[in-house]
């Protein structure tokens, strides 16, 4: 595996370059000053919303190029690359369809904040982790803002759970299994890799100079942009599939350990 060739790095966060306890390493930090050196870009791609993904890596933020929302809303230097917004019908349809179902969770996400009902307090506590500004509401429906997705938590499974009561909506809409306890609802165009796909042509970036990190479903269309794209251990088994490489875990440094031979092989 020659990646000589590199200049712009691409990972996940959950699941990928976060541990478990949802923290960034200090051995990432020290590697992307590496980077940097090298002039590699780096690329922060989530299903998280901006604000959340910048306030994990505050001291980089204004030197990176960040892909939030599953792909819906993209900056690089203050400028907006993409901005894709959910069809306006959709939400309430969204909406009605979870209403029919119990202990399911959805978030509006928007450009600048997200929206959710203050009706479990469990599930507030918990979308602190994954959203840096938000405002509890009383009617999902009365929102009148544009969104860039809705995203749906389950306690136990997304995929077991939310997954089979929205799938209907895949004619008309993008549906992301994006982690263990979420589904993604946005505009079709509204993915990662079609992010990516952006990013890249701004930056004159060729598939053998990109290298992509992920570990689930809502990774797969940036994996496939990438020669070099690596699944972690703990990846998907769709992930795995896709990715033409495998690393160790996210509690194994498995981003670091291949930043090291990036890194190496300059």
């Amino acid at each position: 595996m020659d990646l000589s060739q590199i200049k712009m790095v691409v990972t996940d966060m959950d699941g990928t370059l976060l541990n478990s306890n949802h923290e960034v390493s200090n051995r990432f930090f020290e590697l992307y000053e590496e980077l940097k050196k090298r002039n590699i870009l780096f690329v922060a791609a989530s299903g998280r919303q901006y604000h959340s993904i910048v306030d994990k890596l505050a001291t980089i933020k204004d030197e990176i190029i960040v892909v939030s929302e599953n792909g819906g809303y993209a900056k690089q230097n203050e400028n907006e690359i993409v901005l894709t917004h959910l069809p306006s019908d959709a939400k309430d349809e969204i909406i009605k369809t979870l209403s029919n179902h119990s202990n399911m969770y959805p978030v509006l996400c928007a450009k600048d904040s997200a929206y959710l009902l203050g009706n479990s307090p469990e599930f507030v506590e918990k979308t602190k982790e994954y959203y840096a500004k938000y405002e509890l509401i009383d009617n999902l429906y009365d929102f009148d803002g544009d969104i860039v997705k809705v995203a749906i938590y389950h306690f136990e499974s997304s995929e077991k759970y939310i997954y089979p009561a929205v799938s209907y909506l895949q004619d008309q809409l993008k549906v992301k299994i994006s982690g263990q306890n979420w589904v993604d609802i946005s505009s079709n165009d509204a993915n990662k890799g079609f992010a990516l796909e952006k990013v890249m042509k701004l930056n004159n970036i060729q598939p053998h100079e990109l290298l992509v990190f992920g570990d689930y479903n809502n990774d797969i269309e940036m994996l496939e942009l990438a020669d070099y794209s690596f699944a972690m251990e703990n990846a998907h088994p769709n992930v795995i599939k896709t990715a033409n490489y495998k690393t160790t875990s996210n509690d194994n440094y498995g981003v670091e350990r291949i930043l090291e031979q990036l890194i190496n092989s300059k």
